[in-house]
């Protein structure tokens, strides 16, 4: 039994070795003792494990795709370009509305017209223009003059290329003795154009007349003022002028004064929608309860004023009576005035949030504004109660306002006293009595919309009178609402859209629905035909798609898939993933790698089997 090394038979050749299958073990030729060359391979590496592994790692990789698809953050594209235009061109032109003056010189006499006097008042009104301030709304403004006497009608050179056409004759000096509500609407019917849907023609008529009562100004409630005195050429000019931009440019307000173009916000929500809510509260029901019927004098008074501001804002009324309603602040006994009074410095504590239950309205949705208006019937132990003004006198209304909240009127029952037997007594409001409290309210709507609840006689060069509209509004008061409603509202629009662009662009992974895109593109279209209407002049329609272009941005930036989603980083969502996937195709791309390696070994084996068969020995 002797072992000589070195002199071993080489083992049989496995029974397999014909043909290796995938992962079985690979057959090599014997190679000498001590060789440290790595055995050759006699067959050809299978690559079924190489197929399987490989198989593995694309099903990874084309699920990745799918993947982040299904993960993907829905972007509508927004119109960031058409923005930055819009704000380009509002910020190198903001909103301003050119309007019409129409001068005309009524005469009594029977001289001969004189068409060079029309000519040289053109050009000294417009010099006038150019040294009096105007509101930020205002844009360039035609002048033309009309010289109208018995002897004929002349004008001056601009006038036919202007929008207001006056009937020569149709108004004389005589029509004066008529009165001032008369001679309005006979110069309104006097006047052809300029009242349309075209730019506004504004016309002051002056009127000689030597009455001995000086010069009078009168303001009409249509787009119109004249003139009543004995004036030369320099005097007509300069009344012309300053009533003209006083007035109907920047609605009477003095230098200083707060109100519509002046810093004071609309009342009017953001999106575009006003509730007027009027409360009768009936402070301690013990001593008397008061009712009204209100929607049948409403209908009647206040269906005018919600059809003059349509343009701006869509108006809804509401109505209630409420009972147990005592105020916060305390009134004192004045014996000399006959009953208590409460001065102005008790004011801002007067309303009883606790006890006056005024949010009650169905018709409050979204982002609308709600103006209260209260009318408060004080017990019969504080009647009469009257508000004391801070220089000592009793208001003549006996209410206040309360900027963007509303007004409040204390109203007194006829014939009450602190000694007047009532014992609950139930009563209702005389229309004639809801009509004068819907008359106050109706001022103090006008102040909350920033112009005067009155405007009381007074001088300015001479007398000045005023004609009411049965709208509470006159049209060239509602033509002041109209432009500064436009220009706020299309520079809010603007604000709006840049904001939301701007968050847009800050979050990548927020989610813009396709509503929100056509929610911008559909403000961007409003905001740019209220630029176009403003300068053609037409300030209603302007405002009416100034406040579109606003609410349709309002509705963009609040969109509830906006608000409802916290939005994250890029590093987040990987964040989120990695824990998920990462181990998995780690450990399947390594084995792809090895598998790889290992075939390559194989064929590296094979390869040298066959190149040492082909070398002679």
């Amino acid at each position: 039994m002797a072992e000589i090394a070195g002199d071993e038979a080489a083992p049989p050749r496995s029974p397999s070795g014909a043909g290796e299958s995938s992962g079985g073990p690979s057959t090599s030729t014997p190679t000498a003792t001590g060789s440290r060359e790595p055995p050759l391979r006699t067959t050809k590496p299978g690559v079924k494990r190489l197929v399987l592994t490989v198989s593995v790692l694309l099903s990874f990789l084309l699920g990745l795709p799918f993947m982040l698809k299904s993960t993907e953050i829905h972007r509508s594209p927004l119109p960031s370009e058409a923005i930055a235009a819009l704000a380009r061109r509002l910020h190198s032109n903001p909103p301003s509305f050119p309007c019409g003056l129409h001068a005309v010189l009524l005469r009594s006499g029977a001289g001969s017209s004189d068409a060079s006097l029309a000519d040289r008042l053109e050009r000294a009104i417009s010099a006038q223009l150019q040294l009096l301030p105007t509101a930020s709304t205002a844009g360039n403004v035609s002048v033309s003059v009309t010289v109208d006497s018995a002897g004929g009608c002349s004008s001056s050179s601009s006038s036919s290329s202007g929008g207001s056409r006056w009937q020569c004759g149709a108004v004389t000096t005589a029509d004066l003795v008529r009165g001032d509500e008369v001679f309005d609407e006979l110069l309104h019917s006097a006047l052809v154009g300029g009242g349309g849907d075209g730019m506004r023609i504004y016309t002051i008529v002056v009127v000689e007349s030597d009455d001995g009562k000086g010069m009078r100004v009168v303001v009409g409630k249509h787009r119109h003022a004249w003139v009543v005195g004995k004036v030369d050429e320099a005097e007509a000019v300069s009344v012309i002028g300053k009533v003209f931009v006083k007035y109907f440019m920047n609605g009477g307000l003095e230098e200083g004064e707060t109100g519509i173009g002046k810093g004071e916000f609309m009342p009017v929500g953001s999106d575009g929608n006003v509730i007027l809510s009027f409360s009768l509260l009936n402070a301690d029901p013990s001593s008397w309860v008061y009712d009204w019927e209100f929607e049948k004098i409403a209908e009647k008074m206040l269906n005018p004023v919600v059809e003059a501001l349509r343009p701006i804002a869509e108006i809804n009324i509401e109505s209630q009576v409420l009972y147990h309603t005592p105020k916060s602040s305390y009134s004192y006994s004045d014996d000399k005035l006959g009953g208590n009074v409460l001065s102005m410095g008790d004011i801002p504590f007067f309303v009883n949030s606790n006890e006056w239950h005024l949010d009650t309205s169905i018709s409050a949705t979204g982002r609308s504004k709600v103006l209260q208006f209260v009318v408060y019937i004080p017990s019969a132990r504080e009647c009469p109660l009257y508000l004391q003004l801070p220089d000592g006198g009793l208001s003549k209304t006996n209410a206040f306002v309360s900027p963007m909240w509303g007004g409040v009127l204390i109203w007194n029952p006829p014939g009450c006293s602190p000694n007047f037997k009532t014992h609950g007594t139930r009563k209702k409001m005389s229309s004639q009595e809801l009509m004068e409290t819907l008359e106050i309210f109706i001022g103090q709507l006008r102040q909350l919309f920033g112009l005067k609840p009155n405007y009381l006689a007074h001088d300015m060069d001479g007398r000045t009178n005023f004609i009411v509209s049965e709208k509470g509004f006159a049209e060239w008061e509602l033509d002041l609402l109209y432009r500064h409603h436009s220009y706020s509202n299309t520079l809010s629009c603007l604000t709006t859209l840049e904001s939301l662009s701007s968050l847009v662009q800050s979050l990548p992974r927020m989610i813009v629905m396709d509503e929100i895109g056509r929610q911008v593109e559909l403000s961007l279209e409003a905001a740019n035909l209220a630029q176009r209407n403003a300068s053609l002049g037409i300030s209603d329609a302007s405002a009416v798609y100034a406040t579109r272009a606003r609410a349709l941005a309002e509705d963009a930036f609040f969109h509830p898939s906006i608000m409802s989603i916290s939005y994250a980083s890029i590093e987040h969502y990987f964040a989120i993933y990695m824990p998920f996937f990462a181990p998995v195709s780690l450990h399947v791309l390594l084995a792809a790698i090895k598998e790889l390696k290992r075939y390559k070994a194989e064929r590296g084996k094979y390869s040298a089997f066959l190149a040492s068969q082909t070398t002679p020995s």
